[in-house]
């Protein structure tokens, strides 16, 4: 039977390829920033060395997570707006839940990583999940379908430079001396874990965007997920770690920093769903995944990790970490030609069909373009949420202290003001191209 509303889906795909190519460039910039957030929101785990167990250095980054994905899509949107948007597009809620649950177990192998194989190699390792999320995005939403033979050449050579840095960058820790030579292989498998359930992850966050989800609203669901989990892994692997958490005054101290953590962790993480949404997975998660370099940064120049290192170690992770980003860079410039963006628009059409969604309404939130019947006002409760969370920080920021750790606080104020700048830069790009739409 034909469809009625094919008239106007035919008159608005005429526009379809321009909303995708007019996207294009402020994808790029969130990618880019997700990396400077990303690569930051790890170092606090480096507390891992101080005693606490993994789980416990989860479950405190995830109560930042979970604190910040409810804090910042109130700020820019309240919650209205959120619960509007959920109520549209209810058929993504339990997608939203099954993201963050692998979100949470593939934070917990990253600590796991983090402590047998230290932060400068664990986050390239960590990175293969760009090709999980190239083949997923090839098999199930058409990414690259139609590509030009030079973006298909600079996809395979790409996701193929990033294979073969993980392997040497895994080569170089088998090999490497030091404390943690013995656990390496543990630390390879825990990164490769989190590769697998990240890359993985993206699938949700690539059919809600494209359905017309709006990220922030995206992430208050996602979290449910991620709270959940982690705190299911922690009763029943490691329940003595609440009791720690709860009554230790020495843990109280630094678990300020672990929240601090998670916050960081999650403004990365929308850059990244924005990047996602406007560049699809095997685009936007390559960009983000200079994160590489940042981790690097901050392990490699706060907590001097190669300090100790001999020529050969210093030689396999800056080439690896250099063939790494090159790969990424490559995947990512592929820009999508008229045949993708085609392939873009019938993911869209298809996922209209199969729950009964607005074509155009859809296409116009997936460009950024705000719906028009958005809640202006602002109820109380967004003022408490935003209350409590400031609350929380304060309280937890009172019983801080800096850690006992070995840190170069010049290039800790560095990186910290880049982390300001970078995320001041997208901000305001998202507000001024699509009011974070």
């Amino acid at each position: 039977m034909p469809n009625a509303n094919a008239p106007q889906r035919t008159t608005t795909r005429t526009d379809a390829a321009s909303g995708f190519r007019s996207v294009h460039g402020i994808g790029v910039l969130c990618g880019l920033g997700a990396g400077v957030w990303l690569g930051a929101a790890e170092a606090p785990t480096k507390l891992v060395n101080s005693g606490l167990s993994p789980y416990a250095i989860s479950l405190c980054m995830v109560a930042g997570v979970f604190t910040a994905r409810w804090t910042l899509p109130t700020l820019f949107h309240g919650t209205r707006q959120v619960f509007a948007d959920l109520g549209r597009n209810r058929h993504l809620i339990p997608t939203a839940i099954l993201a963050g649950m692998l979100w949470a177990v593939a934070n917990t192998l990253t600590v796991f990583a983090i402590r047998d194989v230290g932060l400068a190699i664990a986050f390239p390792l960590w990175n293969t999940n760009s090709l999980v999320g190239i083949l997923w995005g090839r098999l199930l939403f058409g990414e690259l379908k139609g590509a030009s033979s030079r973006n298909i050449a600079k996809v395979v050579l790409g996701a193929t430079a990033i294979v073969a840095a993980a392997v040497l960058l895994g080569f170089s820790t088998i090999h490497a001396s030091g404390p943690h030579a013995s656990r390496a292989l543990g630390g390879i498998l825990a990164a490769a874990g989190a590769s697998l359930l990240w890359g993985t992850m993206y699938i949700p966050y690539r059919k809600a965007y494209i359905s017309g989800m709006n990220p922030l609203s995206f992430v208050t669901v996602f979290t449910i997920g991620e709270l959940g989990t982690v705190l299911a892994l922690v009763f029943a692997l490691d329940p003595g770690s609440v009791h720690l958490l709860t009554h230790s005054s020495a843990t109280k101290t630094i678990i300020f920093w672990l929240f601090l953590g998670g916050f960081v962790w999650v403004i990365g993480d929308i850059f990244q769903q924005y990047a996602t949404k406007f560049l699809g997975i095997g685009r936007g998660i390559p960009l983000s995944n200079t994160n590489q370099l940042w981790g690097l940064a901050w392990g490699a120049l706060v907590f001097g990790e190669l300090a100790h290192a001999d020529a050969t170690h210093r030689l396999f992770v800056v080439l690896g970490s250099a063939v790494m980003i090159l790969g990424a860079l490559a995947v990512s410039t592929a820009i999508a030609t008229e045949r993708e963006h085609a392939s873009t628009n019938q993911a869209l059409l298809r996922e209209c069909d199969r729950y009964g969604l607005d074509y155009t309404a859809a296409l116009q939130a997936f460009a950024g373009i705000a719906p028009a019947d958005q809640p202006q006002r602002r109820p109380w409760w967004d003022y408490l949420i935003l209350a409590c969370a400031f609350g929380i920080f304060l309280w937890l920021g009172l019983q801080a202290r800096v850690p006992a750790l070995s840190m170069n606080l010049t290039w800790t104020a560095i990186l910290a003001a880049l982390l300001v700048v970078s995320a001041t830069i997208c901000a305001r790009a998202l507000w001024s191209k699509s009011r974070f739409e």
